[in-house]
């Protein structure tokens, strides 16, 4: 239960995977249809022009419309997680994005049925977005409105961590895949077990999640939310109330999120485009992620301990940096220098990333949490993520040089900059005084 100090560890540490266990089967499947777009839309879903990154960007615009269904899915079920529950748009999220994955496995080729095939994968990738987004902000609200204030950037940074597990895992079966098949097999049929086998990851988070509830701060909060007509919830009031919070947010995410998909996305683009082999990239990006987990934890400890914004604001700066280091890096074309490139972003990564649920919950007050978390989070990936490996590939296209890129990403790092130099210190704070602090606000 939250206290102003005290948590019921026990509990928590069950919360804590049942928020994981869903971020892993949810990011699993995302970044397997990232992957995919790379190595297999490109080729199979979509018309051939002589010229293979014709067909990656178009592939790339398919994985941007399920950023763009995320601030809808974060929109609606926030709005209904702000007043019926975390948990059970947890399970239901879990069970739509699992679907649609399926069923991406089971979709003819443009060889098999035309232009039929692209509007089927850009209908289920926008069905496995909108699931995604509302997925996000409940499982980070569920882990943090149960944490204790003095480590919630600790605790909450456990589902963070969950998307490199997922990652990784969808790494390692297209890794298994890969080297096992010939690039015929793979690409006749191979590709379509990992979408298959998310059947299988889905039925153990869902499971998981039926063992937890809403946390106690969230009850309160509803049953004083059902007594009183002012204390609105959703869209229109956490934009109305809490402008600065959702403004503040967008701007941290900026480059957080456009650093996250030229590290793990358009590096492998890149890296095929100056003749890497596949096996090779997949190799080294399981490396990384493996990385990934382990460190985005231990930012969130730092965050508890040094506070949120000295930790951003490194993160931030480093952004900015990082391109100019890493594509010489990657030009070299020597496995253990790439590895030692993309281990570098996914660090500064860590710092932004880790203790953005910590910092996006409080920054509003438990009545309008989800929305205000959502909002903040998915709306950025319209402009952020989505688009950076299609930019990454159009500028590489067009210039056939990795400085625009390079560019990009600076300015992306500029933007989160000067978020985390504005934003609010809010280490230790407590949900509880905010809640209060709301509805003095109201009264």
């Amino acid at each position: 239960m939250q206290h102003e100090e005290t948590a019921d560890l026990p509990y928590l540490r069950k919360v804590v995977g049942a928020s994981m266990a869903g971020t892993v089967v949810e990011w699993y499947e995302f970044f397997l249809y990232g992957t995919a777009a790379t190595l297999v839309f490109g080729k199979l879903f979509f018309p051939q022009t002589g010229n293979e990154l014709d067909g990656v960007i178009a592939a790339f615009g398919t994985y941007a419309v399920g950023f763009i269904a995320r601030p809808l899915g974060g929109i609606v079920f926030g709005h209904i997680g702000d007043r019926i529950g975390r948990k059970s748009l947890l399970q239901f999220s879990l069970m739509l994005i699992g679907a649609s994955t399926f069923l991406m496995g089971c979709l003819p080729t443009f060889d098999a049925i035309g232009y039929w095939a692209p509007v089927l994968l850009v209908t289920l990738r926008f069905v496995q977005g909108f699931a995604l987004g509302g997925e996000w902000g409940g499982a980070v609200l569920l882990v943090a409105e149960n944490s204790p204030n003095r480590s919630r950037a600790f605790w909450g940074s456990f589902p963070q961590a969950g998307v490199p597990m997922g990652n990784l895992l969808a790494t390692v079966v297209l890794l298994v895949l890969s080297a096992t098949l010939s690039d015929a097999e793979f690409l006749s049929w191979g590709w379509r077990v990992g979408f298959w086998l998310s059947v299988v990851i889905v039925g153990i988070g869902y499971y998981i999640r039926t063992q937890v509830a809403d946390s106690p701060i969230f009850e309160a909060a509803k049953a004083e939310a059902e007594q009183r007509a002012d204390a609105g919830y959703g869209l229109v009031e956490v934009f109305r109330r809490y402008p600065r919070g959702v403004f503040t947010a967008m701007g941290l995410r900026v480059a957080e999120n456009i650093l996250y998909y030229m590290v793990v996305t358009f590096s492998i683009t890149y890296l095929a485009h100056i003749g890497v082999e596949t096996t090779e990239i997949l190799a080294l990006l399981f490396c990384a992620h493996i990385l990934h987990v382990f460190l985005i934890p231990l930012v969130g400890r730092l965050a508890d301990s040094v506070g949120r914004k000295p930790v951003y604001i490194v993160g931030a700066a480093l952004t900015i940096v990082w391109p100019f280091v890493v594509f010489p890096l990657f030009d070299t074309g020597e496995a253990a220098i790439i590895l030692g490139g993309i281990m570098i972003g996914m660090v500064i990564h860590a710092f932004m990333y880790a203790p953005q649920p910590a910092i996006m919950a409080e920054m509003f007050p438990t009545r309008m949490r989800y929305s205000g978390v959502s909002l903040g989070y998915q709306v950025t990936a319209i402009f952020a993520g989505s688009w950076a490996p299609l930019i990454g590939t159009a500028l590489l296209r067009s210039y056939g040089s990795w400085h625009p890129i390079a560019l990009y990403v600076a300015a992306a790092g500029a933007i989160s900059l000067v978020a985390a130099l504005i934003m609010t210190e809010s280490k230790g704070i407590s949900l509880l005084a905010i809640d209060r602090a709301d509805r003095e606000s109201l009264a």
